[in-house]
């Protein structure tokens, strides 16, 4: 199972398509106190965890969690800075291709209207033989707090959909 869920919540979800997730950072979090005493900051490959972890989630519902998903490549990342304790960062993530190997999301990290990251992963789609090397067989990343999060942020959509006034 993940250690660490570096998503707090959904905010929104377009199966197929697009996701959204929020992350508040706070100064009480582990990885404020090694990086870097007296400058705090959460570096890039944490935030970068986080948009991976928003787009698997995208990638795995796509296929309605029938297949495993892991991240396989990160064809291209770039970030602009750091992010501090008292910020909170939202992660877009797009799906670009989806097919029987895996699935392609373009994503961007944001702080407010600031673009601090952005990336390209590749998900493969593995088998559950390949899932019990990897993870002793457990389906780590498809539980329930995850999938529940996801589910909320679907219905709150949906609910934003169905009382928004006709175009």
């Amino acid at each position: 199972m993940m250690r660490w869920i570096w998503i707090d919540r959904f905010t929104a979800f377009e199966s197929g398509k697009t996701a959204t997730a929020v992350k508040n950072l706070s100064l009480a979090e582990d990885h404020f106190a090694d990086h870097f005493p007296g400058f705090p900051v959460m570096p890039a490959p944490l935030m970068l965890e986080g948009l991976a972890q928003t787009g698997g989630i995208l990638v795995g519902e796509a296929n309605d969690y029938a297949k495993n998903v892991v991240l396989a490549k990160i064809p291209k990342a770039r970030f602009r800075r750091e992010a501090f304790a008292g910020e909170s960062l939202t992660y877009t993530a797009k799906l670009e291709q989806l097919g029987d190997v895996g699935g392609l999301i373009s994503g961007t990290v944001r702080v407010g209207d600031e673009v601090i990251g952005e990336a390209e992963i590749f998900f493969a789609h593995v088998d559950t033989s390949q899932l019990k090397d990897l993870t002793g067989g457990e389906n780590f990343v498809f539980t329930g707090h995850l999938h529940k999060m996801v589910n909320q942020a679907k219905a709150a959509s949906k609910a934003a959909a169905q009382a928004a006034p006709p175009a």
